[in-house]
């Protein structure tokens, strides 16, 4: 029952009591966490348990029988199930090391299906109480088990591989740093670590030097900043595994609201290890426009069945920025690999998509995900749109222009779920200034006032070397994300087409449109805009219709 001044807090399929004195903290801001915690656990075990034969069964999805086949390939028939609130004897065991009111454990052994155990472990005996309580009002006393302990001498003391965790969670109030250690010797082989970090003025910039010694890492002020700080924590817990011959495989990666969110995979392999130097790079990046480079800190190289490691060579750039000659700031080491696996991140969002009712934030998780799966895997860090524009003093580009015309150049473009204007490109810093100086010459800025010292008068006093194409009407426009109202980060979404697949078009001038557009079809149902103002000359080659509706010429002829 409920002691004097406790209130119950509903969220998920839990309900969780809580003292009036907030004793123990609780966000509610943290639901989408712990819903996409539990989305991300569920297809894990899954895929876990597959391999031993149980199926796992989620409430609201549609059953799917699975037939568990020997090693002879003869049918063992249906596999064994796996239900939610159930302990599963091959089922995985999960360590949240700072659980506080248990609310996160309990929520796992309501909603996730094939947990062996969940032991929801805090240094505070008053919360131990609450997580006590908490697990008998929601009949899972059973499955969570509380623990009065200190998280790194848990950890520590589960190194041996028979004591491993095969998940481990740790959502501290700042900064993970002091559990890295031993939560990465503690995890299985193969096994599920979680982790957020809550301290982003560190990891943004603000102080470089504490983020170095808490991630040995390096934070830079850039716009990029939230997909650093991911790579920075990605960065320390490879560094950190390498230690003792690990090494990790990311999963997902979210930068959403005032935190960063990473699920790695943890796996042993000495000769794996040898790789992590050539996976971690420093960052140039320029104080002046923005520009930034990366500088890879080991190279390696096939040579046939091996693989060969060397020092990497540079650095990449000179002391000052050749495009408008201001300095470089050095920030790094970071993960320069890909931060998600596409095939896992699709497993999770159809999993959420057929079963939309499972979680309240699931139209959200949707919308992340839907634009995690189009972000470009091989090029970290990203250029915002309103960044490029502020360099030269000129107004904005639409989203849909600056795609337009990096795909018109030949190069690759998506969006980046960690900020609603950026543009993740494989387009060097140099394409990029090209494309914004034909930009300010159909938007020219007032040349008189600006400073001779200033970024914007080094990069536009530079002719362009390739002419852009601006136009939005166009395959891209076509195949570009559509407005999705759950996704609050991001005003737009991606759609199922991806415009990575669409094949690089020719150069056009600043004026018109490329001739080898007139023979996409599709473009000639919509009316030519420009020739209806008078200001087409491109004829019977215009890739648009100069007829209307009607059939009679859109300007009287």
């Amino acid at each position: 029952g409920l002691l004097p001044g406790e209130t119950v807090i509903k969220e998920g399929k839990a309900s969780i009591l809580f003292p009036s004195a907030n004793e123990v903290f609780y966000n509610p801001v943290q639901e989408f966490n712990r819903d996409l915690t539990c989305a991300v656990l569920t297809e894990f075990v899954r895929e876990q348990l597959s391999a031993r034969g149980v199926r796992v069964e989620v409430p609201g999805e549609e059953s799917r029988v699975v037939v568990h086949l020997a090693e002879d390939g003869a049918s063992q028939g249906e596999a064994r199930t796996a239900v939610v609130g159930e302990c599963c004897e091959d089922g995985l065991r999960v360590l949240e090391g700072l659980a506080a009111s248990g609310l996160r454990s309990v929520r796992f052994a309501l909603e996730v299906p094939g947990l062996r155990s969940v032991t929801a472990n805090d240094c505070s005996s008053r919360a131990v109480n609450l997580i006590a309580r908490n697990a008998l009002h929601n009949s899972v006393s059973h499955l969570v088990t509380p623990s009065h302990r200190d998280a790194s001498m848990l950890m520590y003391e589960a190194r041996g591989r028979k004591e491993r965790y095969d998940v481990i969670d740790l959502d501290p109030y700042g900064s993970p740093a002091p559990f890295l250690d031993a939560a990465v010797q503690a995890v299985s082989e193969g096994g599920l670590l979680c982790v957020t970090c809550t301290d982003m003025a560190v990891m943004a910039g603000n102080c470089g030097e504490t983020c170095y010694s808490k991630y040995g890492s390096v934070s830079i002020k850039a716009k990029y900043c939230h997909e650093m700080a991911l790579r920075i924590i990605l960065h320390s817990l490879d560094q950190r595994a390498g230690v003792y011959q690990r090494f990790i495989e990311p999963l997902l990666s979210v930068s959403v609201d005032f935190y960063i969110r990473v699920f790695v995979r943890v796996r042993t392999g000495q000769a794996r290890v040898k790789s992590s130097a050539s996976k971690q790079a420093l960052v140039y990046n320029c104080t002046g426009c923005g520009s930034f480079h990366l500088q890879r800190l080991g190279k390696r190289t096939s040579q046939g069945n091996q693989m060969k490691y060397s020092a990497a060579s540079g650095p990449p750039v000179g002391p000052n920025c050749e495009h408008c000659g201001y300095k470089h700031h050095l920030g790094g080491p970071i993960w320069a690999e890909p931060i998600h696996s596409p095939e896992f991140v699709q497993k999770v969002l159809s999993a959420v998509s057929a079963n939309p009712s499972r979680f309240a934030t699931s139209r959200r998780i949707e919308g992340i995900l839907s634009v995690i799966t189009e972000e470009l895997e091989d090029v970290p860090l990203y250029y915002t749109l309103d960044s490029l524009s502020s360099t030269v003093h000129c107004n904005t580009p639409s989203l849909l222009q600056a795609r337009s015309a990096l795909l018109h150049a030949g190069h690759r473009v998506s969006l980046s779920h960690a900020c609603k204007n950026a543009l993740k490109t494989d387009a060097p810093a140099s394409a990029l200034w090209d494309i914004m100086r034909c930009w300010e010459k159909m938007n020219p800025v007032k040349r008189e006032k600006l400073s001779e010292t200033s970024p914007a008068f080094h990069i536009l006093s530079t002719a362009p070397v390739c002419p852009a194409c601006w136009t939005e009407d166009r395959p891209a426009l076509l195949l570009s994300p559509t407005p999705h109202p759950a996704f609050t980060l991001l005003s737009l979404r991606a759609l199922p087409h991806s415009p990575l697949s669409l094949p690089a078009l020719p150069h056009c001038s600043l004026t018109r449109c490329p001739a080898s557009l007139s023979s996409l079809s599709p473009l000639k149902s919509f009316l030519c805009k420009r020739f209806h103002q008078g200001t087409c000359t491109q004829g019977e080659q215009c890739c648009y219709s100069h007829v209307d509706q009607q059939g009679q010429s859109a300007a009287g002829e």
